[in-house]
């Protein structure tokens, strides 16, 4: 049994794509995507992926503070954007222009790597965090 993700289109109609050709058009350079909202798709998931990802290393190094916040809003809208510019080289007004790239997934992305860095922080670092309070 294959995996199949349903998109919906503007018109209402909905399509089933196998999960493994999203995931390779995803992972080749310039692939052609005939329906945006699977772009798009593939933007949301990814950001929310590397928003994890990215929770876990804050909290490991330990990073606290405004500059954790500046630097995941700075690293997350970057990669994505160079990865829909140089990577897939799709054409940002085909999408709404460049902020309707960079905005999509960023609350929810943004908010699983706040839970991720606040657990991971206080987990390995609360014996630190203790003994500065005492």
């Amino acid at each position: 049994m294959t995996s199949r993700v349903q998109t919906h289109d503007r018109s209402g109609s909905t399509k089933a794509t196998p999960l493994k050709e999203i995931c390779s058009r995803a992972l080749a350079p310039k692939s052609e995507w005939p329906d945006k909202d699977e772009f798009l798709d593939v933007i949301y998931w990814s950001r929310q992926i590397f928003g994890i990802l990215l929770g876990i290393v804050w909290g490991i190094i330990p990073l606290k503070g405004f500059l954790g916040l500046v630097l995941f809003a700075g690293i997350s809208c970057g990669v994505v954007y160079l990865y829909a510019i140089n990577f897939q080289a799709i054409d940002e007004e085909a999408y709404g222009g460049p902020w309707e790239l960079v905005k999509e997934g960023f609350m929810t992305s943004f908010a699983g790597f706040l839970v991720t860095w606040i657990i991971f922080y206080t987990g390995l670092h609360y014996d630190a965090i203790m003994a500065a309070k005492a």
